[in-house]
């Protein structure tokens, strides 16, 4: 990414002698050259921001946008506002300013819950093997901040701007579980599509003797899998594979018949999905990822294994796939288990995803494990996503707690008041008894908060709540102050943020592989 870096340094040095008389206030952030010699710049004064499109005569200026037309030393220009119908008019204007499949290329996720962070995180790539996807979120996390796929997908695209970056970028439609989920994020624009068939899953194998797996064998809907269980259990029974790492799986009987029958029906919903998006959609440009990580047992390599060669026999694509790994990926805090047996059963998965697509492996609830990025880092071998969404909402409240520690205290205590209503839906550990009251923290302690494990999950939790609370008279009780505030100190927002994914990114930086 080492051209957004020379694309942001250029930008800091425009002249201002561009802008308008009505202009001179304000500052040039960024500035991007159309093939039809139209310039783009994001102009900033104080908390507001506005678009600028330069050129040297009225008939090159670009369509499509709202804005006032304004002449100046010579050239045309077209001041405009940052609203939907000018991010539209951008991407149509701008072909890099729209996401697109990125592949088996190393990718970073990051979830932007406010919109407002994007410009950060690709900072924090810059110089790194990484592509980033900017436009991520889940249909929960829409439905918890009240947002909706459009405005994400703008947040994205003021983001590619204002960062000066002409580079590849992503766009990750989260834990989709539905066919109307998929409407609802490909009218957006998105391109990665992560399947979430976490209602499929048959936990319940554990438990099963052998007369109930057999039989819960034999009853999977073998016929829209296009298959039967005879067939299926000679792919499988006394076979070896051979796959990279030196790795070689002989599957027993028992775990095979586990394998089918707790993700048979996760295979077949991932397979009509998938169909749907293909056969809907087939001229978009669309990527697909599995995430079957939300279950309350590891994946077993033979688990894996299964999942990956049926896919394939059906002629489902993956560009990633999540499995659930070993120790407890809880949100907001470092990976809790044993690192060594995850960088032996990292080597497994990743030899069969070598072997059954070349696809990623995608780290889930990636945000803050620096250990696992440690070890991935350290292993060198095939490709990797990274999935991260609260973290950089707690980074905000961060920023909030620096530059306005008055407010931080009213989240802080509204978040405990919400906590343990808020968390039924996550895997967590964190025990508010363990915090102190709010008014006991001075405001210099404030910041400190977000270093705490168990603060970090009262915020990580809590952030639908926090961002959508109204008071009696139907005001935002938090949401407008919080962006206010962060609107007013972009900087120490900006760094904060930009040191903590810089943290995310230097562990992978340690072999060839990711240079």
């Amino acid at each position: 990414m080492n051209k957004s870096t020379q694309q942001r340094s250029e930008a800091s040095t425009i002249s201002s002698d561009i802008l308008p008389q009505a202009m001179q206030d304000y500052r040039i952030v960024s500035q991007v050259t159309s093939k039809n010699q139209c310039n783009y710049h994001i102009l900033k004064k104080d908390a507001e921001k506005k678009l600028l499109i330069t050129a040297t005569d009225r008939k090159f200026l670009p369509v499509g946008f709202e804005g006032d037309e304004m002449d100046h030393g010579g050239n045309s220009n077209l001041l405009c506002d940052l609203t939907p119908v000018n991010a539209s008019a951008l991407r149509s204007a701008l072909p890099h300013t729209n996401p697109t499949t990125l592949g088996n290329r190393n990718s970073f996720g990051f979830g932007d819950r406010l919109g407002n962070a994007g410009a950060a995180h690709l900072r924090s790539l810059e110089s790194s093997s990484f592509l980033p996807i900017l436009a991520q979120q889940s249909i929960r996390e829409l439905d918890r901040t009240g947002r909706t796929a459009l405005e994400v997908m703008d947040a994205a695209t003021w983001a590619v701007l204002q960062a000066g970056y002409t580079g590849r970028f992503g766009a990750d439609a989260d834990h989709l579980k539905t066919f109307a989920d998929i409407d609802r994020m490909m009218d957006a624009g998105f391109t990665m599509y992560t399947i979430d068939p976490s209602d499929y899953v048959d936990n319940r194998v554990v438990d099963m003797d052998e007369p109930s797996l057999q039989q819960a064998f034999s009853e999977l809907p073998w016929d829209k899998l296009s298959d039967d269980h005879d067939a299926f259990l000679k792919r499988y029974e006394n076979v070896t594979f051979s796959l990279d790492n030196d790795v070689t799986l002989q599957p027993s009987r028992s775990a095979i018949l586990q394998a089918a029958v707790k993700y048979g029906r996760v295979i077949l919903h991932t397979l009509e999905m998938y169909r749907y998006l293909k056969k809907t959609y087939p001229d978009a440009d669309s990527e697909v990822e599995l995430s079957v990580d939300e279950t309350p047992h590891p994946t077993t390599p033979e688990e894996h294994l299964v999942i990956a060669s049926e896919l394939k026999r059906l002629d489902v694509k993956l560009v990633s796939l999540a499995p659930r790994f070993c120790g407890d990926f809880e949100k907001g805090v470092d990976f809790k288990g044993d690192i060594s047996e995850f960088r032996s059963e990292y080597l497994l998965h990743q030899a069969i995803a070598a072997a059954y697509g070349a696809y990623k492996l995608s780290v889930h609830s990636g945000s803050d494990k620096f250990e696992v990025y440690e070890a991935i880092g350290s292993l060198g071998v095939g490709t990797v996503h990274v999935k991260t969404a609260g973290t950089s909402y707690l980074e905000a409240l961060r920023a909030v707690a620096l530059a306005d520690p008055g407010l931080f205290r009213e989240i802080y205590t509204f978040s405990l008041e919400r906590f343990d209503t808020d968390r039924k839906t996550y895997h967590i550990s964190a025990d508010p008894e363990q915090l102190s009251d709010p008014d006991s923290y001075s405001n210099e302690e404030m910041p400190g908060l977000l270093d705490n494990d168990h603060a970090r999950q009262v915020f990580h939790v809590t952030f639908g709540s926090v961002l959508t609370e109204r008071r009696a008279d139907g005001e935002l009780l938090f949401r407008d102050r919080i962006m206010s505030v962060l609107t007013e100190n972009e900087t120490i927002y900006e760094d904060c943020l930009y040191r903590h994914f810089r943290k995310h990114i230097r562990p992978f930086e340690k072999t060839v592989l990711f240079q």
